[in-house]
C-alpha cells in the first residue's frame, strides 16, 4: 500500500479562512490528504502564520501526532509529526528557547559582520568549504551576538 505525506511551503496561510486555503483543501481531499498543521509555523513581530504544512491521509495515519520544534535560529520553527504511537511518551516542553533579539544585540551582530575579514572564504576554490567556512563565521558570531534565552513556553495546555 503507498503512503503519501506531503511536506512544504505552500504559502497559504491555515490559520485563517480563504479561498486558497478551501480550493487546496478539496484538491487534497480528492486524493484522501488532509492538512495536519493547526498552530504557529512562523511568528515575525506580532504576525503568526501557518504556511509550512504536514498533509497525510488520516485513514491510513488514523494515530498521528504534530508538534512544534523551536530550532532558535530562524523565525520559522520546525515541525515533528509521529505517526502511530503511544503520545504518553512525547516530552511536553514547559520552557522554550529563543534568541534575544532587540536593537543592541542586532546593533552588534552587524558589528561583527562588518568587521570579519572573510578571507577564509575566498581562499577556497571548492564551495562547499567556502560555504561551511561562512556559515561557521556566520553562527559564530551569531551565538556571540544573539544569545539564547529561555521562556516559558505559553502555547502548553
Amino acid at each position: 500500500m503507498l503512503h503519501f505525506i506531503i511536506c512544504g511551503g505552500i504559502d497559504i496561510n491555515y490559520l485563517h479562512e480563504s479561498q486558497n486555503k478551501n480550493q487546496l483543501d478539496n484538491l487534497l481531499l480528492s486524493y484522501n490528504l488532509t492538512s495536519t498543521i493547526n498552530f504557529p509555523t512562523k511568528v515575525q513581530n506580532t504576525s503568526a502564520t501557518a504556511k509550512d504544512n504536514i498533509f497525510i491521509d488520516v485513514s491510513q495515519f488514523e494515530s498521528h501526532m504534530v508538534t512544534p520544534i523551536m530550532n532558535s535560529v530562524s523565525y520559522h520553527d520546525a515541525r515533528l509529526l509521529i505517526i502511530g504511537t503511544d503520545y504518553s511518551h512525547v516530552p511536553i516542553h514547559k520552557f522554550k528557547t529563543i534568541r534575544k533579539i532587540n536593537k543592541y544585540t542586532v546593533s552588534d551582530f552587524t558589528e561583527k559582520l562588518s568587521c570579519e575579514s572573510w578571507d577564509t572564504i575566498f581562499n577556497s576554490e571548492d564551495a562547499i568549504v567556502m560555504f561551511n567556512s561562512f556559515l561557521n563565521i556566520y553562527l559564530r558570531i551569531l551565538y556571540s551576538s544573539i544569545p539564547l534565552k529561555i521562556v516559558i513556553n505559553r502555547n502548553i495546555t
